[in-house]
């Protein structure tokens, strides 16, 4: 079955009437403007900004009506305007791929290139250029491999995830919350402390999918993509981007699997292979063979699986090893364990004299089980030591960078820095953590300025006054997660 059930004029595409509301979650960058013509132009762009996203709405409503359909009819919905709005939202200071062009050059005749890149889309002129190939450090001392894409390869890609957006937001389910409009990191972390406080969970296996973005088939994922995208131009320029192959040193290789962490379409690739390879699946395992209760949280290729059972666990952890076998996925032995977590996991192992359950990371925080001050179960969340430590030795090497800028200019950095490490880390009962991290950063700045000159007459004193001025107070930036979480439910099902 597709969406196209009416005959229509040559040459004039057929508009899709799609739609779509916004989806429950579980139960348990612009132009500088000339200040004269500023208002006129902000008006145009939030009409157009407004117009074409609107135009989505009936791709929406017939994904969210009919869960079969294919959609045979997608490009004509990669626009001008989309390519516009997908530039203006591109990174403007982001590194430049194999094309070399940044994106002032590119905005620099902007109009005329984008008329130029969407007369080659509609002609199948257009050619996905190799991802550069980087490498940035990771918390454990490895190095991750980026891709960098050509600036025109972003916009295209950015403006296909859109379209594909408003489909597949209506079949990810509730429980996916990495790299999807409108959830982050916070809404996971959320969803997970709630999950466990109010379901019977005793244990917790924390996997981890190895090499994820390096092992995605590529068949599998077309596959896929074919059980909703029927729109063969859109399926042509998914393959161009999957076998457009890496440039490292100078030298393209060929990706025969995989696709390039960093580039804009992978986040939503990474979702739809994980929807059908893991999401759909462990949906019908709860159903269908957990004797207790069972829930999820996944982040991209990152998820954590609380049960009531042992027995429920373990075989889940069998047959997942087997499930993700068959589509060229393994779990990380090393990153991947079953403990026993939860207030029931408490007192069982205070029962048989094993001491606190055990431990585990997810998204920068490392649970624990605790208690209230009133004795109550409670799950404590501090940032992971690695993270920090990481965190601490990047800003010890930029302040010796800065130690000669003038104190006001250094104190305004600081500010904005531990400012965002504070934006997300500082959930309630993660207190300690900060102030550590705090009073790091504030021995680290002392360092650094005594570093300036044998005559420096920095002391504690006065480092105590720059720390109070310029250094951001260790306060809460987030609420309880159960508080946010059900203030989320309410909010969702009152816009239904």
């Amino acid at each position: 079955m597709n969406e196209q059930g009416k005959s229509h004029r040559p040459g004039v595409p057929t508009k899709l009437p799609n739609e779509g509301g916004p989806t429950t979650s579980e139960a348990v960058e612009g132009q500088g403007l000339v200040k004269e013509n500023a208002d006129q132009q902000n008006t145009r762009r939030t009409q157009c900004r407004a117009r074409v996203h609107s135009e989505l709405e009936g791709v929406r409503r017939i994904a969210k009506r009919d869960k079969d359909v294919k959609f045979t009819a997608l490009f004509h919905h990669i626009t001008i305007d989309r390519l516009r709005l997908a530039f203006m939202e591109t990174n403007r200071k982001a590194a430049v791929g194999v094309d070399e062009v940044s994106w002032a050059q590119y905005e620099g005749n902007l109009e005329a290139n984008l008329l130029d890149l969407h007369q080659r889309l509609r002609r199948g002129a257009y050619r996905a250029k190799p991802s550069r190939r980087v490498y940035i450090p990771k918390a454990d001392g490895r190095q991750r491999p980026l891709g960098v894409a050509a600036l025109e390869d972003k916009i295209v890609q950015r403006a296909v995830v859109e379209v594909l957006n408003a489909i597949y937001e209506e079949d990810f389910l509730d429980f996916s919350y990495g790299f999807r409009p409108g959830r982050g990191q916070h809404d996971a972390l959320d969803a997970l402390v709630t999950g466990i406080k109010r379901k019977k969970v005793s244990f917790v296996l924390d996997a981890d999918v190895r090499g994820f973005f390096d092992a995605i088939s590529h068949g599998w994922l077309v596959k896929f993509i074919e059980h909703r995208i029927a729109d063969k131009r859109v399926l042509r320029l998914i393959q161009k981007w999957l076998n457009a192959g890496v440039v490292e040193n100078g030298t393209w290789m060929e990706c025969e699997e995989g696709t390039p962490q960093g580039a804009t379409v992978s986040p939503l690739l990474a979702n739809i292979y994980l929807h059908y390879v893991l999401d759909l699946w462990v949906q019908r395992w709860r159903k269908r063979s957990a004797r207790g209760d069972v829930v999820i949280t996944r982040f991209a290729d990152d998820f954590i699986v609380g049960f009531q059972y042992r027995s429920d666990a373990e075989r889940f952890l069998r047959e997942l090893k087997q499930r993700l076998q068959q589509f060229s996925l393994e779990l990380h032995p090393e990153k991947t364990r079953l403990i026993e977590f939860g207030r029931f996991a408490v007192n069982t192992r205070k029962q048989a004299d094993l001491g606190a359950p055990e431990t585990f990371d997810f998204l920068g925080f490392t649970h624990a089980c605790g208690t209230t001050e009133n004795g109550k179960f409670q799950i404590e969340r501090r940032t992971m030591q690695k993270r920090m430590t990481a965190k601490l030795h990047e800003l010890k090497l930029e302040l010796q960078q800065r130690r000669h800028q003038p104190i006001p200019e250094q104190g305004r950095w600081l500010r904005q820095v531990v400012g965002g490490y504070f934006g997300y880390y500082g959930v309630p009962g993660n207190e300690k953590r900060l102030r550590s991290f705090r009073d790091q950063v504030k021995r680290l700045w002392l360092r650094a300025l005594r570093r300036r000159g044998q005559r420096d007459q920095m002391n504690w004193a006065r480092i105590g006054r720059l720390e109070e001025r310029w250094v951001p107070p260790v306060q809460w930036r987030h609420p309880w997660p159960e508080e946010r979480y059900d203030a989320t439910i309410r909010d969702k099902n009152r816009m239904r």
